[in-house]
């Protein structure tokens, strides 16, 4: 069964929409913080504890899962979800970011890409084609194409002829993709350049997919203001009833912001990553628990119901960091997936009430200590 979207409702005073993705592993509401799990597992977490956060949809990586155990054992294992144990729905992404963070200009051709393997640098060579044929084996339920992704700071030309090839290599794909169980996404392109923007969705969108990305942002030192802007360039030309997705965006203000401008669905390695580096989320602005501050702070992280808040302290979180016990990492971690699916909840309810401008602006008073 492939993955189905429905549209319950578009806000009033915003672009932002309430939807629902239909699964065979049950229904999820939109908009959807979907945590990744780069290497078949959300780091430090377990399948059990992602479902009892709450989330539905997760992310794997196509180039990491090719290389390490490879597609070909993953399908012998019977899939994706099998081979994890997570019975829940799952994206895989094309392999596309992370090698065009490994390949250089001159090996970018329009048969695809060859770079050196991260791990034993060993020659490698990805096409749309291979792509595909990577992520049917995967057995994800929804794959994305295989595009360019170039930096945000690309000059003009360079962004357009990108944006013509991630297009010929989107109609490659689709032409390649064979499994009917999964869904596939098109990824539009085009920078911080309204009218390639516009060119690439209505053009992608033409060639027909399942659901639509917006690529190409949170790539680069770009700025808030041009993140913004190229989603609003991009989600005019993409249709109401697919899914639409920001790839690679997390911080929470960019989560409300996305949403403001028509977006569903995002995934960002960040809750997990700060988490690692001792940091969390709280309603009233990230903060660092190595602090010495925090010694005798016999507090919880946050007024929240996740598990590491009813149960322990920052007192004992600090601690275990200091100690170097992977257990207060995995507490975070737990904690800062939480409070970005809070978020969301919290954002799908304010859509269901129109009031989402407000919920932002309070938001923002809270965790930037705004006045």
């Amino acid at each position: 069964m492939k993955i189905k979207y429905e549209l319950i409702k578009e806000e009033k005073q915003s672009k932002a929409r309430l939807g629902k993705i239909i699964s065979k592993y049950g229904e999820y509401e939109t908009p959807m913080f979907m945590p990744v799990g780069t290497q078949a597992t959300v780091k430090t977490l377990s399948p059990e504890e992602i479902k009892e956060i709450g989330t539905g949809i997760i992310l794997s990586n196509t180039y990491h899962l090719w290389l390490r155990p490879g597609e070909d054992v993953i399908a012998k294992a019977g899939g994706l979800h099998s081979f994890m144990n997570y019975s829940g729905p799952i994206l895989t992404d094309s392999g596309g970011f992370q090698v065009f963070s490994l390949a250089k200009p001159k090996d970018i051709t329009e048969e695809g890409v060859t770079f050196k393997s991260h791990i034993n640098g060993d020659k490698l060579f990805l096409t749309p084609e291979i792509s595909m044929n990577i992520q049917n084996k995967l057995g994800s339920d929804i794959a994305m194409s295989f595009d360019e992704c170039p930096p945000a700071s690309a000059n003009y030309e360079y962004m357009k002829k990108s944006v013509e090839r991630t297009l010929r290599w989107a109609k490659r794909g689709k032409e390649a993709f064979n499994n009917p169980d999964q869904c596939l996404f098109g990824i539009i392109q085009g920078g911080y350049f309204e009218d390639l923007r516009k060119h690439s969705a209505l053009e992608t969108v033409k060639i027909g997919f399942d659901g639509y990305a917006i690529g190409g942002v949170a790539n680069d030192n770009e700025s808030k203001e041009e993140m913004y802007k190229a989603i609003q360039y991009s989600t005019p030309y993409m249709p109401s009833d697919k899914l639409r997705y920001l790839m690679g965006v997390g911080d929470p203000i960019d989560l409300i912001e996305g949403v403001i401008r028509g977006v569903d669905i995002f995934d960002c390695v960040i809750p997990t990553r700060l988490a690692r580096h001792g940091h969390a989320y709280t309603k009233y602005g990230k903060i660092n628990l190595r602090n010495a501050k925090y010694k005798e702070d016999f507090s919880p992280v946050d007024d929240c119901d996740c598990y590491a808040c009813k149960s322990y302290t920052k007192s004992y979180i600090r601690h275990l960091l200091v100690a170097g016990e992977t257990f207060g990492s995995r507490l975070l971690s737990v904690h800062n997936i939480y409070f970005l699916h809070k978020i969301m909840s919290n954002i799908r309810t304010a859509i269901r009430e129109d009031n989402l401008l407000e919920y932002k602006d309070k938001f923002i008073k809270e965790y930037y200590g705004e006045n």
